[in-house]
């Protein structure tokens, strides 16, 4: 059984959270804590704790949570931006749910 985490309320909308992208495989929301002008958060639906818990079958993950930060990055004319997965605790990762930091000191377009 997985201890739900933030992440897995902010999904279900038990935790209010500013979101600014959704499909049926991901969503993305601003961090409480930003460290740039925009600093977002990219989930994927499907529950992995971290980058060290992949495998095989959920091995497209970390891919396809950077291709969607992308497109979006592409969709807001944002051209310059920094990615980053933090693993584990000695690694940063703060919240035990994969999630890919997006960082840009280029600002969101009104959504």
């Amino acid at each position: 059984m997985v201890e739900p985490t933030i992440f897995h309320s902010i999904l279900s909308r038990e935790v209010p959270a500013s979101i600014v992208y959704e499909d049926d495989e991901v969503l993305a929301f601003k961090d409480i804590h930003p460290k740039a002008k925009t600093h977002l958060l990219f989930i994927p639906k499907h529950f992995v704790a971290s980058i060290a818990d992949v495998t095989p079958e959920t091995a497209h993950i970390p891919g396809m949570l950077i291709l969607k930060a992308q497109r979006f990055a592409q969709e807001q004319g944002i051209k310059g931006y920094r990615l980053t997965f933090h693993v584990g605790k000695g690694g940063g990762q703060e919240v035990m749910y994969l999630h890919l930091h997006f960082l840009s000191e280029e600002k969101l377009k009104a959504l």
